[in-house]
């Protein structure tokens, strides 16, 4: 699979580049993408924070992107 995004990315820089993964980090549980400080965490913080596993989220994140973008 095409990595669109790593988990050095930020969350800020995800939504703004890919906007189709906001209802994938929803559904993997990260409820506050709104909250200025998920804006600038990494995707591996912000994950670190839910204790959620980076490497399924940006699997999850970069498959939806696919999916949309081919």
């Amino acid at each position: 699979m095409k990595k669109y995004v790593t988990s050095d990315a930020t969350v800020g820089e995800i939504i703004a580049a890919y906007p189709e993964t906001i209802d994938t980090l929803l559904s993997s549980g990260m409820q506050c993408l709104g909250c200025s400080a998920s804006q600038e965490e990494s995707l591996a913080d912000a994950c670190a924070v839910h204790g959620l596993d980076a490497s399924v989220v940006e699997d999850a994140v970069n498959g939806k992107i696919a999916e949309i973008r081919g």
